[in-house]
């Protein structure tokens, strides 16, 4: 039970592979896959992202009441927007590590290092630590890149409470135990600059995290992973909005997250379906714009996504975020929920034609803010050249 879980969770099986398709780059690699990659010629592989999106509401006067945004966050652009490609580039660097970089093709023609890490291949013990700039292993959607998605866009209290996916620079070390039951145990340091944190406190170590997760299968068709992680972070002046907007005090977040996959008999080229869903609450205990301030945002989502016939997948997601109300001194603010409740419903369809390109057609009924707001969006993502298979 226990090499035969692993192997599927690592993303050696066939439903790994086939439940993220084109999600398969090699920043998601785990030990086990990157052996792959050649010693000495490094794997490289480009992710290319486009989308046509419309709108009823302008996507510059995006916000939700009672949150404030990091930059970055919101519906996108609208009409037609080249998306954020990714350039990978990784490697064996000897028997005993291994190294990544993603470099993110912005659309505005900017370049930005999205990740670049190293990561050990032979501690041994089940044993992994990676050093440089990676997304945290907290949750279950942080960790992966924008073309992993089931959906267009991410998740509505990842927007809200990570802006989007927390990434930094810093150091994870992860063990997995020699247990039957898979179960992995990760703790994380990093600088502390990306949101919900900034300002590099503490000299540089302003952020810490836990998680553990753990799964298994269940018979021959099923199996599952959960698991629970905390996000403790130290914000100086974090700037948020246009103004801006200042806080600086602790923001902390925690996150229980759930998956559930069939296949029949492990085979998903006919059929395979992906139940998913994640809580997450952040407290935040500071001063906004110098006033001071104690207060907590939580949200949650749940997804189905159903492969109904070869190559052909529809998806269904809910979302939603709410926060606690605030005092009279922060009415009016960034922060004051004027008593909204934001969520969301989506639908998707997507067509992969092979496990380099999708097609998707993408609905958005989104109330996250006051005015209602239907969204569509039609994207393309295709992969060029080498990459290893996705995590479970």
């Amino acid at each position: 039970m226990k090499r035969k879980f692993r192997s599927w969770y690592f993303g050696r099986a066939i439903l790994a592979t086939a439940a993220t398709v084109l999600g398969s780059t090699a920043q998601a690699q785990e030990p086990g896959a990157q052996a792959a990659s050649s010693a000495f010629n490094p794997a490289l592989s480009l992710i290319m992202d486009a989308t046509f999106a419309s709108f009823d509401q302008k996507p510059a006067t995006y916000a939700i009441p009672g949150v404030a945004l990091a930059d970055d966050t919101g519906p996108g652009e609208e009409g037609f927007s080249l998306g954020e490609s990714e350039l990978v580039v990784s490697s064996n660097v000897d028997d005993k590590f291994y190294g990544l970089l993603t470099a993110a093709l912005k659309p505005e023609n900017a370049v930005e290092v999205e990740e670049a890490f190293i990561e050990t291949t032979g501690l041994g013990y089940g044993a992994t630590i990676k050093a440089g700039r990676f997304f945290s292993g907290i949750g279950y959607l942080n960790d992966q890149h924008a073309h992993v998605r089931d959906f267009v866009d991410t998740a509505l209290p990842y927007r809200a409470m990570l802006g989007n996916q927390y990434r930094d620079d810093g150091v994870q070390l992860r063990v997995v135990a020699p247990t039957d039951l898979f179960i992995e145990v990760g703790a994380e340091m990093f600088r502390g600059d990306g949101y919900p944190a900034g300002g590099a406190a503490n000299d540089g170590k302003g952020t810490k995290s836990v998680f553990v997760h753990a799964g298994d299968d269940v018979g021959a068709s099923h199996s599952w992973r959960a698991g629970i992680s905390r996000l403790n972070t130290r914000a100086i002046d974090r700037e948020t909005g246009t103004t801006p907007d200042l806080f600086t005090g602790d923001s902390n977040v925690t996150i229980v997250d759930l998956l559930w996959k069939w296949a029949p008999n492990r085979n998903p080229s006919e059929h395979y379906l992906k139940l998913q869903a994640e809580y997450l609450r952040r407290d935040e205990d500071g001063a906004f714009n110098t006033i001071a301030c104690d207060t907590r945002q939580r949200g949650w989502y749940t997804q189905a996504v159903y492969q109904f016939m070869p190559r052909w997948r529809v998806g269904l997601r809910h979302d939603a975020v709410a926060a606690d109300d605030v005092p009279v001194a922060l009415a009016a603010t960034a922060l004051d929920n004027q008593q909204h409740k934001p969520e969301r419903s989506s639908l998707m369809v997507d067509f992969s034609n092979s496990e380099f390109s999708r097609l998707r057609l993408q609905y958005n009924n989104d109330n996250s803010r006051p005015v209602s707001d239907t969204q569509w969006y039609v994207q393309y993502l295709m992969s060029l050249g080498a990459h290893g298979a996705h995590k479970y």
